[in-house]
């Protein structure tokens, strides 16, 4: 079995702890807007994409305290869960659904996939997350990405 990522969004930090850290039994961000997908790290895979859409370069990226930043652990390390960047949540808020194949295309041929995957897939991808964003950005939330290994 791979590695598990959920794309959600919650108000804040704290209320992320809350979709991962359950206390009542639930499986994680039950109740929280998002998606599940195999193999879209948020840190290393969606690097490329969050350069292309939002015009920031890597380096400014991951010097921004959002990116990645844990916020919470579980499952003796099984589990836990990273920010994303305001600046991504915006520029996937922003972004021209019918741009969404351009920017898959040149995102499938950046150096961060050891094969490069299907466009198609990847636009699949972009779409779950432009409309997340825009929920998101329409309540004032955050994105988050929970992970279990």
């Amino acid at each position: 079995m791979g590695v598990i990522y959920g794309y959600f969004a919650a108000a804040d930090d704290d209320d992320a702890v809350r979709a991962v850290m359950r206390e009542d039994d639930e499986p994680t961000a039950t109740g929280y807007d998002g998606f599940d997908v195999n193999g879209m790290d948020p840190t290393v895979d969606l690097l490329p994409a969050e350069v292309i859409l939002s015009g920031r370069s890597a380096t400014t990226i991951q010097a921004d305290p959002r990116h990645g930043h844990l916020i919470a652990t579980a499952d003796d390390g099984q589990l836990f869960c990273l920010s994303l960047t305001d600046a991504l949540r915006d520029a996937l808020a922003a972004a021209d659904h019918g741009s969404l194949h351009q920017v898959a295309r040149a995102w499938s041929a950046s150096d961060v996939f050891s094969t490069p995957p299907d466009p198609d897939g990847l636009a699949e991808f972009l779409e779950q997350a432009v409309d997340l964003a825009s929920r998101a950005v329409g309540r004032g939330h955050r994105l988050y990405c929970w992970i279990c290994v």
